[in-house]
Formats: structure tokens, C-alpha cells, sequence
């Protein structure tokens, strides 16, 4: 196909000619059947959130690009809630928060570990080892092989993009 506004026609083609192979791909990496469908679903409905005229020569590395994408997203949730419920079970059970309560910080986790994803690798790490870790700058700027002036900068930034968010 040469480039074009993806258009409904354009997307059932791509969807009728790279649906199957799509699938395919997915389940080799996640090995469930299911979840490579839902994965495949949501492959196309980016595509077609586009909304930009796509060359779709070569589709396959696009779908697969965005596909990627899309696993490492749901890794990465999966992680935060396994996680996040290991924790829960050491608690007593007599403050274990409601199935409510536990959907709704989950989805917090979730959100906060997207915000933090924005930030440069090392500023990131230096929030963690200050925040979770208690480090102290100068540790930090030791394991990170930097000055303690840059992980202030780092810190900083951290703060000023946490306290930009509402949640």
C-alpha cells in the first residue's frame, strides 16, 4: 500500500491481511491465546487512533513496533500489581484494604510509575535510592558516579514533575 490516510477501507486490509500474523507474534511472547487477542485488538485500535496517514509498505514492523509497546505496557502493570500484592500479604489481614481500595491504589501505582517513566534513567534512579532506598545525595551520587550538585538537579526535577500532576 502506498502512504495514504488510513482510511476504513485502508484499515480493514491492513487488519484482514496482518491480523493473523499479528496474532501469531503476540502468542509466542505471551504464550495465552487470550491475551494475544486482546493484544492484537488493541495493536489495530492504535493504529486506527492514528489518525495520520501511515506509509504502510511495510506494516508488520509498524504493527509489531506498536505491539512491543503494548506488552512491555502490561509487563510493566503486571509487575507493579505482583508487587504491590506481595506486600499486601504480609500485612495482618485486620488492615488489609477493601477489593476497592486495593483497585484504586493499584491504579495510583500504576499512574505514578508512568509519571516517573518521563523522567531521564538517571534522575529516575536517583529518586528511587532517595525515596525507597533513603540514600543520602552523596550515596546516591556515588553509585550513580556523579556529583551530589547533579542529583539535587535530578531530585529537583523529580519533585517539579510530581507536583505538576494531579491525580
Amino acid at each position: 500500500m502506498a502512504t495514504e490516510l488510513l482510511t476504513n477501507e485502508a484499515l480493514s486490509l491492513l487488519y484482514r491481511e496482518h491480523h493473523s500474523w499479528l496474532l501469531g507474534w503476540l502468542n509466542k511472547r505471551v504464550q495465552c491465546r487470550l491475551q494475544a487477542e486482546d493484544h492484537a485488538h488493541d495493536t489495530f485500535v492504535r493504529v486506527m487512533a492514528s489518525g495520520r496517514t501511515l506509509d504502510l509498505d511495510e506494516p508488520r514492523p509498524y504493527l509489531a513496533t506498536i505491539a512491543k509497546n503494548l506488552l512491555i505496557n502490561h509487563w510493566r502493570r503486571a509487575t507493579i500489581e505482583q508487587v504491590y500484592l506481595e506486600r499486601l500479604s504480609a500485612l495482618p489481614e485486620a488492615i488489609s484494604p477493601s477489593l476497592e481500595e486495593n483497585a484504586i491504589i493499584l491504579e495510583t501505582l500504576q499512574e505514578i510509575d508512568g509519571l516517573l517513566n518521563r523522567l531521564p534513567v538517571k534522575a529516575r534512579k536517583a529518586f528511587f535510592m532517595s525515596q525507597i532506598d533513603g540514600l543520602t545525595y552523596v550515596e546516591i551520587a556515588e553509585k550513580l558516579g556523579v556529583s551530589d550538585r547533579m542529583v539535587r538537579k535530578y531530585m529537583v526535577q523529580a519533585m517539579v514533575l510530581c507536583l505538576s500532576v494531579e491525580f
